[in-house]
């Protein structure tokens, strides 16, 4: 019965017109490739607040990853911005450790910033976009 439900509503034709996804179709994952050194692709992250908050006032760590050595990089700071991320990834990633080839984030607004894109551009640093995590 529910195949001639379905058989008929595809062959009608004004209802396949007036059909139309209440959900957009999922979209196929791209494969990030492995890294082929050391510091060719890191990871940075802004973890989920720390409650209750440290004596300096800073709520949340910052951290950047290698994804090959997991050799890590964090820093705890005060707010969640875009300019934190930058300030970070210049004074204690690259200065200390230098550039690297790829840099995988997620979608937050202070990874795709303008402020951060234009410093990937500048460095000549691809930027890699994850899919958001909902435990």
């Amino acid at each position: 019965m529910i195949a001639d439900i379905r058989n008929r509503l595809n062959s009608c034709l004004s209802c396949v017109q007036d059909n139309y996804r209440h959900q957009k179709l999922p979209r196929k994952l791209k494969l990030i490739p492995p890294s082929d050194g050391i510091w060719k692709l890191l990871s940075m992250v802004f973890p989920d607040p720390i409650i209750p908050a440290l004596k300096r006032g800073n709520k949340y760590i910052i951290s950047q990853t290698d994804v090959l050595s997991t050799f890590v990089v964090t820093k705890a700071v005060r707010d969640y911005s875009a300019t934190t991320a930058v300030k970070f990834l210049i004074n204690d990633v690259i200065l200390k450790y230098g550039t690297s080839i790829c840099i995988l984030t997620d979608n937050g607004t202070h990874f795709t910033s303008q402020l951060m894109n234009k410093l990937f551009e500048y460095l000549g640093v691809t930027h890699l976009y994850s899919t958001v995590y909902h435990p």
